[in-house]
């Protein structure tokens, strides 16, 4: 879990602090893309002349001091990716909601309690990340959202989860670490596209068996207080209190099944011989 900033990110210069005063330039990223990254200026506004670089796709503006954003900058409509991590923000930005090319929006470590309805706009949304934030309730909002392969909702308030979630059916991936689940949440066992499922840190006692997920590759568990592994299909890896016992244990009831297997081939081969 982290911030969304990452090494393929052009830097700006120069490092100035003062929004009113900043002088920056756009480079591009090896792709093509045009970048800006204003991460960690201690901005406390973002500022005014980046709602002019009309042809910006990239836009990081992580570990500021921003509570919002200029409605101005719903003038950027090729914007693809949004970072705004690690900022003071109690709402999102009307502005963010009418950008509507977005596909990746992060918001992590804010100080968020809800989604806005208008979040349904961002039809292209595939990727978002609203993790260490104040969300008690799961946001609807979010059913509205086709295109949603990856929600990473980590350390929020969450207790439940409402029953039609099932309903995301492009959901791949579903990071619900550090949340106040007590029990496992049925109406996950009805997600069968989703291939990531984190449940670390919550009180879940226990699990009920996974295997119907059939497209999960990757199962997470770990500091919940279960007495043994939750039962998963072979093709998952598992990650949690005697998880590395487990793997251990289907890895060898597997070679066994491969030898069993051989052993009866050959005995197969030979009949036909004689």
């Amino acid at each position: 879990v982290g911030s969304a900033t990452s090494s393929d990110i052009i830097t700006p210069t120069p490092h100035c602090q003062i929004a009113s005063t900043c002088v920056f330039t756009i480079r591009r990223h090896p792709n093509g893309d045009p970048v800006l990254d204003l991460s960690y200026r201690k901005f406390k506004r973002l500022p005014s002349r980046v709602s002019a670089l009309l042809h910006l796709e990239k836009l990081y503006v992580c570990g500021n001091r921003l509570r919002t954003l200029p409605d101005s900058v719903s003038r950027l409509q090729g914007l693809r990716i949004l970072a705004l991590d690690f900022n003071k923000m109690e709402d999102v930005p009307a502005a963010v909601c009418q950008l509507t090319k977005l596909t990746r929006l992060y918001l992590g470590s804010n100080r968020l309690m809800t989604l806005p309805p208008e979040l349904r706009n961002l039809q292209s949304l595939r990727c978002l990340w609203v993790e260490s934030n104040y969300i008690q309730s799961f946001p609807r909002e979010l059913y509205d959202l086709p295109c949603l392969k990856s929600l990473q909702i980590g350390d929020n308030r969450l207790k439940t989860l409402p029953s039609d979630l099932c309903r995301m059916e492009a959901l791949r991936g579903l990071w619900l670490y550090g949340n106040r689940f007590d029990t496992f949440p049925k109406v996950l066992l009805r997600m069968e596209g989703l291939e990531i499922l984190d449940l670390d840190r919550n009180k879940i006692s226990e699990f009920p068996s996974l295997k119907r997920l059939r497209s999960l590759r990757l199962f997470s568990y770990d500091h919940n207080p279960v007495d043994c592994p939750p039962r998963v299909g072979d093709e998952v890896l598992v990650v949690g209190e005697g998880a590395a016992e487990f793997l251990e244990q289907r890895e060898a009831k597997n070679e066994r099944l491969r030898k069993a297997a051989e052993e009866e081939a050959e005995e197969s081969a030979l009949a036909g011989e004689e």
